[in-house]
């Protein structure tokens, strides 16, 4: 019989680090309990050794529309594969967190498909899976503290030989912290890299940014460093009305660097600039010298993730360069685990006791408070705790890692060869506590002047919104900033009409105000007439609900209801339905109103309706982008 592990697996599946982030926080509460850890990303661990596993701890995250990371899509097919039996995992105890948003309609889909496929091989649960939500007051960890205090307390009963102290057994926070996962080590000016000295602005811009993002401790594996080119703002005007609540606008930008090859439907991720008095005082604040040159490797060697994009990471850079490209001082909040670190290097006791209780499962609702709900930043909560003086390499681990944004492209690469085109709602609101806040890419974006030779880093990616073929019928549903991916479809359409024959296309818009949000306006209107590609002549549509215009709030979903019969002949023709915009209630609204129609216009029952949408997503015929 093959000896089983006696070590405690914990496997995750990250898109952004969150996943990683409670995945190290089940690590450490492991070790506290001197139980013996090996801690692996999915892409990282060989699937069939499975079976010689004792217990393995899950954790994974939701992407998209219920997909799997990408760095779980292998681990995934090799569990899907027939030829592995019921029995396969006989005998392994397993256990599933999911981190996911309620607002997307398929919730945490995938722990709950891991949960199902795990026990069909033959796994037994050690607890019943643990769903975190994006939308709960206090995030994911709302359902993760009891979570965590059900597995230990089950492991204990089941599963003893994982804790040879005992079940009380508990090593002090203070024991435990050890050293961070990251070494900075600095350099004098000798060790400055003599190539840039001869690149191009663009080409220095690119090294630095590789470099600086291939040694970041916030970096997810699969990402790639380097930028895929730098675009150049040309147009910048807004399409809401001054007056108008909210600031939408329309950016247009010409490419300085190479130009990459996009397809409509694709995503642009774009590098946001911080603002560089708030990386100045996060650098005073920490008593750094924002000259320095730095490298910053992980303190185990062996567990670095190498880049093949970048080969440049022993190359010195600027401490400042790595703070303002690498750690979101200006815009993020900080997790529950920085105030737990912070704990060890107050000196004054009145702020040690604060940072202690909101570190502990009983602070966690207060934290939420004085933390997400405000959107602290870094910078402010270290104005908060004055006595706190922390080595560098906490801040470069604990600090959230500055993401990348990512917008729908709003342009076809036909129309405008050597352009992309972005719709952006400029964001801002106002805290409990009457704190103005501001989305930071949304803001800087906004505010940048088309005079300026200002390089912006941009990575381009596929999204969930395929490109169509010219001679697909499209039924097509964008609200408010979900119209940008198919102001693109309209251009494609556009061309593509002047040299063969088009498909039609109905399009539903939604907005507040006919007079204040009407986004794009002038461009919907024009291609709904004169043989346009939303023309009757064409069988398409342009329809516009305005919620806000008359006392009955009209949204979408009744516009399409008044359109039923034409919705269902271009559904019998084969068409295919897209949707994009706010994943809170319009992505199952449209879902319903389809059902509605289907069930009206062919005299089926609802179940058969239900029935028939599943199979236009399975056939890739029906294709939702939101967000939250």
């Amino acid at each position: 019989m093959e000896m089983k592990s006696m070590t405690l697996l914990i496997l995750y599946a990250t898109q952004t680090g969150n996943a990683l982030d409670v995945a190290e926080r089940i690590a450490r509460e492991a070790e506290r309990r001197a139980c013996t850890v090996v801690i692996s990303s999915t892409d990282d661990y060989d699937a069939n050794s499975l079976p010689a596993e004792d217990t393995v701890i899950f954790v994974v995250s939701t992407t998209g529309q219920g997909d799997t990371p990408d760095s779980m899509k292998v681990f995934w097919r090799f569990l899907l594969q027939r030829n592995l039996g019921s029995h396969w995992l006989e005998g392994i105890h397993y256990a599933v967190f999911g981190l996911g948003d309620s607002g997307y309609q398929k919730y945490n889909f995938v722990a709950k498909k891991l949960d199902k496929r795990l026990s069909d091989l033959g796994a037994t649960a050690v607890v019943e899976r643990g769903l975190g939500d994006d939308q709960h007051p206090s995030g994911y960890e709302a359902a993760l503290d009891p979570w965590l205090s059900s597995l230990w307390s089950r492991l204990n009963e089941i599963k003893p030989h994982f804790f040879p102290k005992g079940p009380d057994f508990l090593v002090s926070n203070e024991e435990l912290i050890g050293l961070p996962k990251v070494q900075v080590t600095y350099h004098n000016v000798n060790d400055m890299d003599s190539r840039l000295s001869t690149a191009t602005d663009f080409k220095y811009l690119q090294m630095q940014i590789g470099r600086a993002r291939s040694m970041s401790s916030g970096k997810v594996p699969h990402e790639k460093s380097k930028p895929d080119a730098f675009l150049k703002m040309v147009k910048n005007f807004p399409l809401t009305r001054a007056s108008h609540e909210k600031d939408v606008r329309h950016f247009e930008f010409e490419f300085v660097s190479q130009v990459i090859k996009y397809e409509i439907g694709d995503v642009l991720e774009v590098l946001p600039s911080q603002s560089p008095a708030a990386v100045d005082s996060f650098i005073q604040r920490c008593n750094l010298d924002p000259e320095s040159l730095i490298t910053v490797h992980p303190r185990e060697m062996e567990n670095r993730h190498i880049d093949n994009n970048v080969n440049t990471l022993d190359v010195p850079i600027k401490l400042r360069t790595f703070v303002e490209l690498t750690m979101d001082v200006t815009s993020a909040s900080p997790r529950r685990y920085f105030f737990e670190v912070m704990s060890f290097f107050a000196t004054a006791e009145h702020e040690k006791e604060r940072l202690q209780y909101f570190a502990s499962p009983e602070g966690r609702d207060d934290l939420y408070q004085y933390n997400q709900k405000e959107r602290r930043t870094v910078v402010e909560v270290l104005e908060d705790f004055p006595s706190v003086q922390m080595p560098f390499e906490w801040f470069v681990q604990l600090v959230p890692p500055l993401k990348n944004r990512a917008f729908s492209i709003s342009s076809s690469p036909l129309a405008h060869p050597t352009q992309v085109h972005l719709t952006v709602d400029v964001v801002s609101w106002t805290t409990p506590f009457k704190r103005k806040r501001q989305g930071l890419c949304s803001t800087w974006l906004a505010s940048l002047d088309p005079e300026q030779s200002i390089y912006i880093p941009v990575w381009f990616h596929k999204g969930l919104l395929p490109p169509p073929p010219p001679s697909l019928p499209l039924i097509v549903i964008g609200p408010g900033t979900g119209c940008a991916p198919f102001r693109g479809f309209v251009e494609e359409r556009a061309v593509q009409s002047q040299c063969s024959t088009i498909a039609p296309t109905l399009l539903f818009f939604g907005c507040r105000n006919e007079n204040n949000d009407f986004l794009y306006r002038d461009f919907w209107l024009s291609h709904s007439e004169n043989d346009g590609v939303l023309s009757e002549a064409k069988g398409g549509g342009f329809y516009a609900a305005f919620s806000r215009d008359q006392p009955q709030k009209v949204y979408v979903q009744h516009k399409m209801q008044e359109q039923s019969e034409r919705i269902w002949n271009l559904l019998c023709e084969g068409a295919a339905i897209y949707v994009a915009g706010s994943s809170t209630k319009m992505p199952s609204d449209v879902m319903v109103a389809f059902e509605e129609i289907i069930s009206k216009e062919s005299g089926a029952p609802r179940e058969s309706a239900v029935r028939w949408l599943r199979s236009l997503e399975k056939a890739g015929k029906y294709h939702v982008e939101a967000w939250s």
